[in-house]
């Protein structure tokens, strides 16, 4: 009596392209099913990136959160669409996200034009459709359609899941016959050090939308297991000038209280066990161009 053979398991690398604010991080976190990439109103907040995985059945799908595509001014700038783009060339499948509230706009026909140079199979995603009328939603997915070879539309809401489940069963079906990448159970590639610090940098943008400029980054420096089955974590806030510090800090210490206080929570959630979080703010001048801080977010300094 011979065994009945298994049935052979199924993966693939699912690469999200969109401009910034398309609603991509939500998307990853909604098909994950879990907190992977951090969400804020504040634009280009994902940098390098992100992979969030979800495993169906036989098959694993790998969803890689790219930064926001635009027009770059500077060399962050320019290492965040070079990251984007080398994340689309390395997947199985692309999947072009456009906020179906706003349309086309000029990041949208920059990636249009970009798309010809990617050989992978596409897919149209078009996003927040709840907040469009039906017919405008047909109008723009067939003159899409019509300037960019897509393989398949999907119509859905990242925010509410609306779309979600077809979407990643479709995806199921075509990724290729091979070996998973990652343990069953494991929804992100991305270091609990790292993840830990994204989340403060979600809270520091939630918080300070508005004042707080653009270059500033989070880094956490010690991570330390307790007997206690607590853990300590010691994070730096960098910023480029000594105003930015005191807006970081608020008056007495209470904004970067506050952020601390909602850092801490869900960094606990995640981990499942008690946290001692420890923010300190310093001033680096022209980190931007700073080779160490690139590495540390996985983004390549010498992008042109």
């Amino acid at each position: 009596m011979t065994d009945t053979p298994a049935t052979p398991t199924r993966s693939g690398f699912i690469a999200l392209i969109g401009a910034p604010n398309a609603g991509k991080s939500t998307l990853v976190n909604q098909l994950v099913g879990a907190k992977v990439s951090i969400v804020s109103h504040k634009v280009q907040t994902t940098r390098a990136l992100v992979r969030g995985i979800d495993t169906v059945g036989v098959t694993q799908l790998v969803f890689t959160d790219t930064p926001g595509v635009f027009a770059p001014k500077r060399r962050l700038d320019r290492a965040m669409v070079t990251t984007a783009w080398s994340g689309a060339r390395d997947a199985d499948i692309v999947l072009v996200l456009i906020d179906a509230r706003k349309g086309v706009r000029e990041d949208e026909e920059r990636i249009l034009e970009a798309l010809a140079n990617i050989r992978q199979p596409k897919w149209l995603i078009l996003n927040k459709v709840d907040t469009i009328d039906p017919p405008k939603l047909l109008e723009l997915a067939k003159e899409l359609n019509e300037r960019a070879e897509f393989a398949e539309t999907f119509m859905i809401s990242a925010l509410n899941g609306s779309g979600c489940k077809d979407l990643v069963n479709k995806l199921a079906e075509v990724v290729p016959e091979g070996p998973w990448y990652y343990p069953e159970d494991q929804i992100s590639d991305l270091p609990m050090r790292q993840l830990a610090a994204e989340i403060t940098r979600e809270k520091l943008y939630l918080r300070l939308h508005q004042e707080l400029p653009y270059a500033s980054t989070v880094e956490t420096e010690k991570w330390e297991e307790r007997k206690d089955g607590s853990v300590r974590i010691e994070q730096v806030i960098y910023v480029e000038r000594d105003s930015q510090k005191k807006i970081v800090l608020g008056h007495k210490g209470e904004t970067i209280k506050a952020i601390g206080q909602l850092a801490r929570k869900e960094i606990g959630e995640i981990l499942e066990q008690p946290v001692h979080l420890f923010l300190f703010v310093k001033v680096r001048e022209n980190w931007g161009n700073d080779p160490e801080r690139y590495r540390e977010m996985g983004l390549d300094f010498s992008s042109e």
